[in-house]
């Protein structure tokens, strides 16, 4: 038996106009949002960063890092820049801005429309087969009145998406960098502790020949072979933290298998000649610091989730049905008579319980959270700039007042020492004495060097972002001083 069609004079305008919808290709591009992620990223540090959503582009991503790092000896740049490509959880931040993308696309899509179709009267003899179809077209007015607030909440959250990949970007940059001044400094400690552990080597062998021509009581023996026995335990914590340090890097980087066998430098290079002034830090941060464009967008969304739930406060489900139903009968002369009669429903829950003032109160409590949360962020950063120049510039002095003062007045101790001994005026053990007080200095100033860089890149995150975390002494500094000299 042939169908009748159904005009459905609601339904169908209703459906076509819900259909005329486009979707910006902003978001419906396979790596929607990378593209800001990246320019703003290289504009921060200059380096490149890149994500993967394909077994070719992993596998050409793999070909560069292991040509950057394989028996190579990497700067601190090659390792961020390294880190940038390579780390998987830098990537699975990079898919959470395609995510954002998927949502703000899914609130520009319709709701589909719920169709349903009955048959009363099935088998019903008189009439063939069936004695009425009904047929409906259901529709959310709701979802196609509040579609613009929607995307726009949508919206603020994918670039608060993209703000929050740059900031965990630079904050891997970040940590990289540190990582690798840790690192490289470790190894430095430990080239210094070997030095001096050599030099107390010659003491202890000495002391032990003294005590067997009975030239050096047991006391004296007992310091130097003392000196010696820590200084051990001190160059075996130096190498253990120098291979730490490295395995530190290595994880960031997202190195494995045959590219961890990459070297770093034995020693961090030498202090810059000057540094300028950092003018108005506190205002470059506000600027640039990108954790606080994420707090503003947070707010944003705040504000726009806040009109919508306004909006939506009283009706909260309102529906729209269209459609006809056919009936047939039996008419006088036997024959069959049809008819059709449109039907038009309007569906909406009655707000008697829930009048929507706790979502209200819910969503003024989170617009005033995001608030206060944007203003203490403000207050933050003022004050981490100010304290990374303070301690950038601090740092540099102090390093300067090791290399320039103390080390050199070390070396002309040593050097007149060295004339005493040949001049027979002083002894063996004081000019050993000499020698590790000079190679002590030496040390601190390492440290302090390490010191200068480690505020050098905390002063770059105070401005960008990427968090500006302390950068006081480590487990790879060490001291010479302990046990002291032998005496006589």
């Amino acid at each position: 038996m042939r169908l009748s069609k159904f005009p459905l004079a609601v339904g169908i305008p209703l459906v076509l106009g819900a259909c005329a919808a486009t979707i910006p290709s902003a978001y419906t591009q396979p790596k929607a949002g990378f593209a800001t992620v990246s320019s703003m990223t290289a504009a921060a540090i200059g380096k490149r960063s890149a994500f993967a959503i394909t077994q070719s582009e992993n596998s050409e991503l793999k070909k560069q890092v292991h040509g950057m790092a394989h028996r190579k000896t990497i700067s601190a740049d090659t390792a961020v820049q390294i880190a940038l490509l390579n780390n998987k959880g830098l990537q699975a931040s990079y898919a959470n801005v395609g995510l954002s993308a998927a949502d703000a696309w899914q609130e520009l899509t319709p709701e589909n429309p719920v169709v349903s179709v009955g048959l009363l009267g099935i088998a019903a003899p008189e009439l063939g087969a069936y004695r009425a179809i009904e047929s409906l077209i259901r529709a959310n007015i709701l979802d196609a009145t509040t579609r613009k607030q929607r995307l726009a909440i949508a919206d603020a959250n994918f670039r608060q998406a993209q703000m929050s990949a740059v900031n965990d970007t630079l904050t891997l940059a970040n940590e990289v960098r540190q990582a690798w001044i840790n690192a490289v400094a470790a190894f430095e400690t430990a080239s210094y502790l070997k030095r001096a552990k050599a030099t107390s080597d010659a003491g202890s062998e000495l002391a032990r020949k003294l005590g067997e021509t009975g030239a050096l009581n047991k006391a004296g023996q007992a310091r130097e072979h003392a000196f010696n026995a820590e200084l051990a335990g001190q160059l075996a914590r130096a190498r253990l933290n120098a291979a730490n340090a490295k395995e530190e890097l290595t994880r960031l980087m997202g190195l494995w298998g045959a590219d961890v066998t990459y070297f770093v430098p034995d020693a961090l290079p030498a202090l810059p000649r000057s540094i300028g002034p950092v003018t108005n830090i506190e205002g470059k941060a506000l600027h640039s610091r990108v954790d606080l464009r994420v707090a503003k967008l947070g707010l944003e969304a705040q504000a726009k989730a806040f009109g919508l739930t306004d909006q939506t406060r009283i009706v909260s489900d309102l529906e729209i049905v269209g459609g006809a139903e056919l009936e047939r009968e039996v008419g006088g002369a036997g024959g069959i008579e049809k008819s059709v009669t449109p039907q038009v429903e309007l569906e909406f829950a009655i707000p008697i319980y829930d009048t929507g003032e706790a979502r209200m109160r819910k969503a003024e409590l989170m617009y005033l959270q995001a608030a206060n949360v944007l203003a203490e962020k403000a207050v933050n950063i003022r004050s981490e700039a100010r304290s990374a120049e303070t301690s950038y510039h601090a740092s540099y002095k102090i390093a300067r007042h090791y290399r320039d003062v103390l080390v050199p007045l070390r070396e002309t101790v040593e050097e007149q020492g060295l004339l005493s001994y040949n001049g027979m005026i002083t002894n063996t053990f004081e000019l050993l004495t000499d020698v590790r007080e000079k190679l002590s200095a030496s040390l601190e100033a390492a440290n302090a060097k390490r010191d200068f860089y480690m505020a050098q890149a905390d002063l770059n995150a105070a401005i960008y972002g990427g968090g500006a975390g302390s950068s006081g002494g480590s487990e790879a500094s060490a001291s010479l001083s302990a046990g002291g000299g032998a005496g006589h």
